[in-house]
């Protein structure tokens, strides 16, 4: 079973991204990898450079003990590996995530600019790149509708249609509905006949979730056609969701662009967790720095102390 991959900021913990990952671990019987990564110190001078980068290293180690206490006492027992790197955060995280079954990481909120252009942001550089799902947690889930929901953004488009074979998987594992959203376009004057737009729309829909009743049976799939913009209306039903999933890129971007500009919007405004998820094998290309890797399996924690 692949790893869930989970960031750790040595700054600012982000306590609900760290549950996110433990649980989802759980429920998928997977090992929880802890990755914290120490920038350089690219404009400190030479010799104020060492000292800085020591501190910030021992508040990761910190940071990652942390982290790791908390997952053992909500599982007790959940296998756990943490690791300490040099690096940028975004880049270490994305050469850790070929093979890795998710990737889980909290949101700075930070403003738009600042999440493309600030040396520290993840967000949206690792969304954009990596080579599995992605995971950022802005809310929490909402628990308490019952049945539980999971949406999933669909427009027809290969990108589409492998975060609806996520989302249906997700939906399986945590015994929750399935609610597949086609967002139209607000009608354009004298456009064509409006019931043959729709009839269109809804084989499309239709076409984007087939399968997936048959690999998962246990799952109860609604197939929803709203009109407005994406982003508003997958944010609305957000809210009682416990997580949206969406493309990577699907129909809102062109050739060159690695994120859509609906996924751009949710990252903003979802009101649960957002689920980003490539197409199979669209990551980019091989490479891992070295660092310290410290593996615990439930059968090698040390026994508790008085």
């Amino acid at each position: 079973m692949s790893d869930v991959l989970v960031g750790i900021d040595p700054r600012d913990l982000s306590v609900p991204a760290l549950v996110w990952a433990a649980d989802e671990s759980g429920r998928r019987g997977a090992r929880l990898r802890l990755v914290a990564a120490v920038s350089p110190g690219r404009d400190r001078l030479a010799y104020g450079a060492t000292a800085h980068q020591s501190s910030l290293r021992v508040r990761a180690e910190s940071a990652l003990a942390n982290a790791e206490d908390l997952v053992q006492e909500l599982h007790s027992g959940l296998w756990t590996a943490t690791e300490l790197v040099d690096g940028t955060p975004a880049a270490v995280l994305y050469e850790r995530t070929r093979g890795a079954a998710l990737a889980v990481v909290g949101s700075r909120r930070l403003g738009r600019a600042a999440e493309v252009l600030s040396e520290g942001s993840v967000v949206v550089p690792l969304t954009a790149r990596a080579h599995c799902p992605v995971v950022v947690i802005r809310e929490p889930e909402h628990t308490a509708v019952h049945p539980p929901m999971v949406v999933v953004g669909v427009d027809g488009s290969r990108d589409c249609r492998a975060a609806v074979a996520f989302a249906a998987a997700e939906a399986s594992l945590r015994e929750a509905r399935l609610m597949a959203v086609w967002v139209r376009p607000r009608p354009l004057p004298a456009r064509g006949d409006e019931s043959e737009d729709l009839a269109g729309h809804r084989r499309l829909l239709a076409e984007s979730v087939a399968g997936c009743a048959e690999r998962h049976p246990d799952v109860d799939i609604e197939q929803v056609i709203m009109r407005g913009h994406p982003v508003e209306e997958l944010t609305r039903a957000s809210r009682e969701a416990l997580a949206v999933v969406v493309g990577r890129r699907g129909r809102g971007g062109h050739s060159g662009m690695r994120l859509g500009s609906t996924v751009h919007g949710l990252l903003h405004r979802a009101a649960c967790p957002v689920i980003t998820v490539p197409l199979p094998g669209g990551g980019g290309t091989d490479g891992a720095p070295s660092g310290a890797d410290r593996s615990r399996s439930p059968t090698d924690r040390p026994a508790p102390q008085d």
